[in-house]
């Protein structure tokens, strides 16, 4: 059985020699090298198709396997290049954000551990502490059918102003807006002007300060009155008039108290300030109500007047405290823009 099967091998490969004579003599000695090199491949082939691999039934070349080899390696390195890029970009995302969180930080003296969350809840809880046992401001806005809309403008921003400070003050006041009605040009312009008015912690009524509090507790603060504030008091409720008038009318506040006989009283600016000579010969006691609150606001938590002054009274005004005119050299105040209210 085995001499046969030799000799059908043998008898083969005979046959395949003779062929491979006749194309070499058909092609020339100038194909006879190609013809070798088909020869050997055929060879090598006919002897790879006699090993099986142990799975049976699949035929592997030893380039293929070179190839996915090679192909597999390229994967995990170009797998492990992107990994690096992604934690590199995980690592600078988190220091950046470190970065920011320092800087405010630092800029608010706030504690890190403090989340807005954190924060917003403080201070809605301080805000409404203020309106059960804090002191009483209240906002007169019944003057305002007179003003022109960039007067109202700037009431406007003054009232947000006066509620941002009051938001970041730690013994806080409760604000009243009295004499407000929400079909008002005023209200639109707040609407407008003032993001989330509609949601501040404070009380809007249409009611008139006169009728909403009993008169004895009320005083009216204007700066044409004949009595300096001395200290703020619980029991009592400050009225400051919401009036932006371009034109500088006299004693309308002052006047507006008298005619409901309540008690007036102005910022004690004379008795701890000084007149400072300047350019224009300017000297004004007339302040925005975001810098009247500012004044009462300082007060109220360091018991200082010179020092509350200094934060609300701009060096424009003409003013400076009286111990910066001791030393020969007057005091620059803190710049605020001016807003003037009657």
């Amino acid at each position: 059985m085995d001499w046969k099967l030799e000799g059908s091998a043998q008898k083969t490969d005979s046959h395949v020699l003779q062929e491979q004579e006749v194309i070499l003599e058909d092609t020339g000695e100038d194909s006879i090298s190609e013809s070798f090199r088909l020869l050997q491949i055929d060879v090598e082939c006919e002897h790879r198709e006699g090993e099986m691999l142990p799975t049976g039934g699949t035929v592997w070349c030893s380039f293929s396997i070179l190839f996915s080899g090679q192909h597999k390696k390229n994967v995990q390195r170009k797998q492990r290049h992107w990994e690096k890029i992604v934690a590199a970009k995980k690592s600078k995302r988190k220091q950046e954000k470190e970065r920011r969180k320092a800087n405010r930080v630092e800029n608010s003296g706030i504690c890190p551990q403090h989340s807005k969350r954190f924060l917003r809840s403080l201070t809605k809880e301080r805000l409404l502490e203020a309106k059960h046992s804090g002191p009483r401001l209240c906002i007169d806005l019944s003057m305002t059918h007179h003003m022109s809309k960039k007067e109202l403008s700037r009431l406007a921003g003054q009232i947000r102003r006066l509620y941002g400070s009051n938001k970041k003050a730690s013994r806080p006041f409760w604000i009243y807006l009295t004499g407000f009605t929400t079909d008002s040009p005023l209200y639109e312009e707040c609407l407008r002007m003032n993001d989330g008015f509609s949601s501040y912690l404070l009380d809007i009524t249409e009611e008139d300060c006169f009728s909403l509090f009993p008169l004895d507790t009320l005083v009216y603060l204007t700066p044409d009155s004949e009595h300096a504030l001395e200290d703020i008091d619980l029991n009592k409720v400050y009225i400051l008039g919401g009036l932006v008038d371009e034109s500088i009318q006299k004693k309308v506040t002052f006047q507006k108290a008298r005619e409901h006989s309540v008690r007036t009283a102005r910022l004690p600016i004379q008795e701890y300030m000084v007149r400072h000579q300047n350019g224009k010969n300017y000297h004004s006691e007339i302040l925005a109500i975001n810098q009247v609150f500012d004044i009462l606001s300082t007060y109220f938590e360091t018991q200082n007047w010179p020092e509350a002054l200094k934060k609300g009274v701009s060096s424009r005004k003409g003013y400076v405290l009286q111990n910066s005119m001791d030393d020969g050299q007057p005091e620059k105040l803190p710049e605020a823009k001016l807003l003037e209210v009657s």
